[in-house]
C-alpha cells in the first residue's frame, strides 16, 4: 500500500506540476493525498510562498521586461523549474495552449509574458472572469486583430476564435452567431502608445471605445439585446456546450491525451463519463476551475492506474521535469535562456504557438527528431553526478552494498519517479546490465566514483526508453 501511495503521488505531480524528485514525493505522501491536493489548489491559503525572483531580476535585470523572445521563454522556464507553486504554473501552461498567442505576430515579448502572468492569477478562479479578462488582454487584441473591429467594419477573427476554441466548439454556433458576438466587440481595443524602439517598448494597455461600439440589437445563440462583449460572454457560459467543450479540455491536459481539437465534433471522448462528471463540476461551481480540478484530482478515473502514463510529455513538461528532478539551476547562474528555447527545439517553442489553434498535443509531440532532442536533453542532465538530484539517487542506491541487475533497474525507475516500463522493456534492461561488472558501492573514492557511473548509466538507459515519454 505504501509503494502505491508514493507512486499515486508521483502520478498527481505529473499531472498538478512537473514531477517530483523523491525527497519531495516522500514529503507529500507523508502529509497525505487529499492534503496535498489542497495544498496545490490553494497554496496561498497553507502557506506555500510565492516564488522569490529578486535574485533573478539582481541578477538579469533583463528577465524583468523582456525585451527580445529568448529572454521571454528563459524567464518563464525560470519560473517553472523553482516555483513552490507548481500548479499555478501548470495551469498558466494550459491556458497558454488553448489560449494560444505568439510572439510572432504580437512581436512584443513583455506583453507576452503579462498574458501568461494574466493566466496565472485567474487561471483557477472562474472561467468567466478568465474570458473577459482575455478579451482586455492586450497580445490577445492584437493576436486576433480586435483592434481592427469598428462598428462600421467588423472584424470576426476574435469572435470566431472566442466561440470555436475558447469557449464552445464548431457546430455550436452558426456564422451569424460569429457575426454578432464581433459586433458584441467593437470598440474593445488598444489605447494610444507610443510605439518606442526594438526591445524598448512601451506597455499596451485596454481601451474600451464607446464611440466606436455597436450598440445597436444582435441576436446571438438565439437570445436578443443589445448585447456588449460581457453580455455575450454571459451567454456563451449558459450554453451547454461550454460545459463539455472546457470539460474536454482539462481531461486532455490533466488526465489522458485526447484527440486534437479539430476532431472533437466528430470523435466521442475518450472517457464519456469523466467528461460528464467534469463538466457537472463545471457547472454545479458556476465554471471555478478550482473546485473542478478538486473533483478531477480526488477521482476515481483520475486515481486509476489506466491514465498514470497515458499521456505523451509535453516538451515543456519533459524538460521542466528532467531539471526540478536533477536540481540543475537551484543556485542562479547565467543559461536558464538557453533551457527556455530547449523546448522550441523538441516542438514547442513557449511563448509562440504555431497558430491560434495552439500545438498539437500526445502523440503528436513525437517524430524521429523531436525524439532524438528529447532523449538527449534527459539523458544529459541524468548523467551529470555532479547535479545535486543525480547524487541523490546514488547516495539512496549505495545504501545497499551490492545492488543485483534487477535491484539496480528498479531502484532507479522508483527514484526517477515510479516511472513504469513494460515487462518486456523492463527485462531487456534487466538482462543488458547484468553483463556488466557487478554493481558495488565499495569503500574507496575510486569505487565510489564507479558506482556513481554505473547508476547514471541505467538512468541514461531508462530515460531513452519509450516508456518515459509518458507521463
Amino acid at each position: 500500500m505504501a509503494d502505491r501511495d508514493m507512486a499515486l503521488m508521483a502520478h498527481l505531480m505529473r499531472r498538478a506540476g512537473f514531477g517530483a524528485a523523491r525527497s519531495e514525493l516522500e514529503r507529500r505522501t507523508a502529509k497525505g493525498y487529499e492534503a496535498t491536493v489542497e495544498e496545490l489548489l490553494d497554496p496561498a491559503a497553507h502557506g506555500v510562498p510565492p516564488l522569490d525572483t529578486s535574485v533573478l531580476f539582481r541578477q538579469t535585470p533583463g528577465f524583468r521586461i523582456p525585451g527580445n523572445p529568448e529572454n521571454a521563454s528563459g524567464y518563464w522556464m525560470y519560473r517553472m523549474i523553482h516555483t513552490p507553486r507548481p500548479l499555478e504554473e501548470k495551469i498558466s501552461l494550459l491556458w497558454h495552449q488553448v489560449f494560444a498567442t505568439a510572439n510572432s505576430k504580437v512581436n512584443n515579448p513583455p506583453e507576452v509574458v503579462r498574458q501568461i502572468e494574466m493566466f496565472r492569477e485567474y487561471g483557477m478562479g472562474g472561467y468567466r472572469r478568465l474570458l473577459v479578462e482575455l478579451a482586455k488582454n492586450p497580445a490577445m487584441i492584437f493576436w486576433l486583430d480586435n483592434q481592427e473591429n469598428h462598428k462600421d467594419a467588423p472584424n470576426e477573427n476574435w469572435g470566431r476564435e472566442l466561440l470555436e476554441l475558447f469557449s464552445m466548439g464548431q457546430g455550436n454556433y452558426t456564422e451569424e452567431d460569429v457575426k454578432e458576438c464581433a459586433r458584441a466587440f467593437t470598440g474593445w481595443t488598444l489605447a494610444p502608445t507610443l510605439p518606442g524602439v526594438l526591445y524598448n517598448r512601451f506597455p499596451w494597455q485596454f481601451k474600451y471605445d464607446a464611440e466606436d461600439h455597436d450598440d445597436g440589437e444582435k441576436v446571438f445563440l438565439g437570445q436578443k439585446g443589445r448585447f456588449n462583449g460581457e453580455d455575450v460572454i454571459d451567454i456563451i457560459m449558459g450554453h451547454p456546450a461550454t460545459a463539455q467543450f472546457v470539460a474536454r479540455h482539462l481531461y486532455n491536459f490533466f488526465v489522458a491525451d485526447e484527440v486534437q481539437v479539430p476532431s472533437w465534433q466528430d470523435e466521442p471522448p475518450r472517457d464519456p463519463e469523466a467528461a460528464a462528471i467534469i463538466a457537472e463540476a463545471l457547472v454545479a461551481s458556476d465554471f471555478d476551475i478550482r473546485s473542478t480540478l478538486r473533483v478531477i484530482f480526488n477521482s476515481d478515473f483520475f486515481k486509476d492506474e489506466e491514465v498514470w502514463f497515458a499521456k505523451v510529455k509535453s516538451p515543456t513538461e519533459l524538460v521542466v521535469s528532467a531539471m526540478r528532478l536533477v536540481q540543475d539551476f537551484q543556485e542562479y547562474r547565467p543559461g536558464i535562456w538557453t533551457i527556455g528555447m530547449e523546448t522550441s527545439y523538441q516542438g514547442q517553442a513557449i511563448l509562440n504557438p504555431p497558430s491560434v489553434e495552439g500545438w498539437h498535443t500526445g502523440q503528436e509531440w513525437i517524430d524521429s527528431g523531436a525524439l532524438l532532442q528529447r532523449i538527449n536533453f534527459v539523458a544529459d542532465r541524468v548523467g551529470d553526478v555532479s547535479l545535486p538530484g543525480v547524487r541523490d539517487i546514488v547516495k539512496r542506491l549505495s545504501d545497499k552494498n551490492v545492488l543485483s541487475a534487477g535491484e539496480l533497474v528498479d531502484g532507479c525507475l522508483d527514484l526517477l519517479g515510479h516511472v513504469r516500463l513494460t515487462d518486456d522493456t523492463r527485462q531487456e534492461l534487466i538482462e543488458h546490465v547484468s553483463g556488466w561488472e557487478e554493481a558495488r558501492r565499495g569503500e574507496t573514492e575510486e569505487e565510489r566514483v564507479a558506482f556513481g557511473a554505473k547508476v547514471a548509466d541505467v538512468l541514461k538507459l531508462i530515460t531513452a526508453t519509450r516508456e518515459y515519454q509518458l507521463g
